[in-house]
């Protein structure tokens, strides 16, 4: 049975909603390992990986440097420079915030490099969402997918014309310098040119629309829509709940 672009989206964000909000190690180290899992047999996992890293390894180094050093909590000083103290509780808080995050942005790309976005539009009209904003949210899950094929193009193209990338965190940094010039006007004249033809294709009209491309959808799928949207909102009640009665 092929997966419905709405059941994947509902999987996907009722996922990074419970890890969330169970804030627990061995719950946030099993969707990770579930998402590459997913990845890896879906043929992504090249692809994702450099964007994970992207978006991750900023934010973890952020809250190991907020919270490692001004953890107001921490009372096992590893370290100190006068005002700033590095903490063993402060360093665990932000190693456990930093898997709940893993986990979560890991599963939403695992769906966004797998979905298809002309099916996730239909769809959603199908569902009765407009197309603009159809299009908007897809267009902005598929964003980093859309910037690594972009990514790979120009470095294909630069090699071709006899760019060499050694191995090297040094190189490869300095080879990115090279293709960040043409990344970002690559991506500004995609914007303009998917503008233009959403305004040929009426997008912007608000009368009754046609549309050419059929996603199946089954009942069981709806089903599990439903039931996972429920699980989220019920982890997140729970959250709250325990949270009121701990304070």
């Amino acid at each position: 049975m092929r997966l419905h672009p709405l059941t994947g989206l509902a999987a996907a964000g009722s996922t990074a909603v419970i890890t969330t909000a169970a804030g627990s190690w061995p719950l946030s180290l099993a969707v990770v390992a579930g998402a590459l899992a997913v990845s890896a047999a879906g043929g992504t996992a090249r692809r994702l990986l450099p964007a994970a890293a992207a978006v991750l390894v900023p934010l973890t180094l952020s809250l190991l440097l907020v919270h490692g050093l001004a953890y107001p909590e921490g009372r096992t000083v590893l370290a100190e420079w006068g005002p700033a103290r590095v903490t063993a509780e402060g360093l665990g808080f932000a190693l456990q915030r930093g898997v709940q995050v893993c986990a979560a942005v890991l599963a939403l790309l695992a769906f966004s490099f797998s979905v298809s976005v002309p099916d996730l539009v239909a769809a959603m009209n199908a569902k009765g969402v407009s197309g603009r904003f159809a299009f908007v949210l897809a267009s902005t899950l598929t964003l980093l997918p859309a910037i690594a094929a972009q990514a790979e193009h120009i470095r294909t193209a630069q090699e071709a014309r006899g760019l060499v990338i050694r191995r090297g965190l040094v190189h490869r940094a300095a080879a990115f310098r090279l293709q960040a010039v043409p990344l970002v006007l690559a991506l500004v004249d995609d914007a303009g040119t998917r503008a233009a033809a959403l305004e040929a294709r009426g997008f912007s009209s608000s009368g009754p629309r046609t549309s050419y491309r059929t996603v199946p959808d089954s009942t069981a799928q709806r089903l599990l829509r439903a039931v996972l949207l429920l699980a989220a909102a019920a982890a997140v009640v729970l959250r709250l709940l325990t949270s009121a009665a701990g304070g």
